[in-house]
């Protein structure tokens, strides 16, 4: 009998990861089970519970006796802390705000958990993201596209995949219509985890205080007080530390002008807050770095995209230019374009690009 490829899945211990084993079961493959253990905290709020932290890994292994499937948990601690933690630690002393899923997906689950897969002797890596892959026979090239559905679309957190990841990876949910598609097959099977709450916050961030706490007591030192200032360079009073704030925050600014103000930059090497009126945060054009080229190579020439610098944003008419100076220009202005987040173009469902906004 030929034997059937043999997938890794990447089960997070939430409501999505634990359904992919079952969907690829069906289609014919043997599955194993594999779960991150990356942050040593346990919640009891499962809002705040995270991927992969204690809690989670016990889901898991819930999910996967019921399933009876193989299942390891691999400590991916000191891999997590040294790229993901550290990473976001210190874009913030910088005056930007780092997106960590991003990162983790770039450099801990599809870098780190890819080269596990393959000391396991799987075919490929299965995670439970709501995007899909194929391989376009004109080009040669693998391209990532939205999710069917559409609501749950997650390719815009997928964006630095390279040719050769997306050659290895499966996204079974990407053709689902929805999360209540997905919840209803987890009922179905019987899996305790089939109506837990998705994680609302950044996985490592445990404390009452949020991002701004944990910043605290990483490293204290990044709240230096400094001055709030005009674009002008009009001293409106005085700020705890940078990353109190990023562009477009409008509370807690502690000042008033006659008139709402928002942040409209962060100047770290000042130490400066400068603060500003609606409009001085409308921008067209979104300057890149670390650009990744994904349907097609880089174009010399400029190419027209719908583009987002947001997750839950809509896609807006643009065009993206490569070279030294890569960039994003959008027809229509936007709001509140973020130092350290990502703006990723689309030609339709296609991905074909995507970087961190400089």
């Amino acid at each position: 009998m030929k034997k059937k490829p043999l997938i890794c899945v990447a089960m997070s211990g939430g409501v999505d990861s634990s359904v992919v084993p079952i969907l690829l079961r069906e289609q014919g493959y043997d599955v194993i089970g594999v779960t991150m253990q990356i942050w040593q905290e346990s919640q009891t709020d499962p809002r705040h519970a995270g991927c992969c932290s204690l809690g989670a890994v016990e889901d898991a292994r819930r999910v996967a006796r019921i399933l009876d499937i193989p299942h390891y948990v691999i400590n991916f601690k000191d891999t997590f802390r040294e790229t993901v933690i550290d990473e976001f630690i210190e874009e913030y002393s910088k005056g930007r705000t780092p997106n960590p899923c991003v990162t983790c997906n770039k450099k801990v689950k599809f870098e780190a958990l890819l080269a596990k897969m393959q000391e396991l002797g799987c075919d490929a890596l299965a995670t439970g993201h709501y995007a899909r892959v194929r391989k376009n026979v004109v080009t040669g090239r693998y391209e990532l596209l939205r999710a069917a559905g559409g609501a749950k679309d997650q390719s815009y957190v997928l964006y630095t995949l390279s040719q050769t990841q997306l050659s290895q990876v499966m996204f079974p949910l990407g053709e689902l219509g929805d999360k209540a598609e997905t919840r209803q097959m987890a009922r179905e099977a019987g899996l305790p985890v089939a109506d837990k709450p998705d994680s609302q916050e950044i996985c490592f961030v445990s404390d009452a205080g949020g991002y701004k706490e944990f910043l605290r007591k990483s490293r204290p030192e990044v709240f230096e007080k400094g001055e709030l200032v005009t674009p002008d360079g009009e001293v409106l009073g005085h700020h705890a530390g940078l990353a109190d704030f990023t562009v477009g925050q409008r509370r807690g600014l502690g000042v008033a002008k006659g008139k709402p103000l928002y942040v409209i930059g962060l100047e770290p090497k000042q130490n400066r807050v400068v603060v500003g009126e609606e409009a001085d945060l409308l921008k067209t054009e979104v300057p890149l770095s670390e650009v990744v080229w994904s349907a097609t190579a880089e174009q010399a020439e400029p190419i027209r995209v719908m583009a987002k610098i947001r997750y839950n944003m809509t896609a807006q008419p643009a065009t993206l230019y490569g070279g030294t100076n890569p960039k994003v220009v959008f027809d229509e202005p936007v709001k509140a374009v973020t130092p350290g987040q990502i703006a990723v173009a689309y030609d339709g469902d296609v991905v074909v690009a995507g970087g961190k906004i400089r």
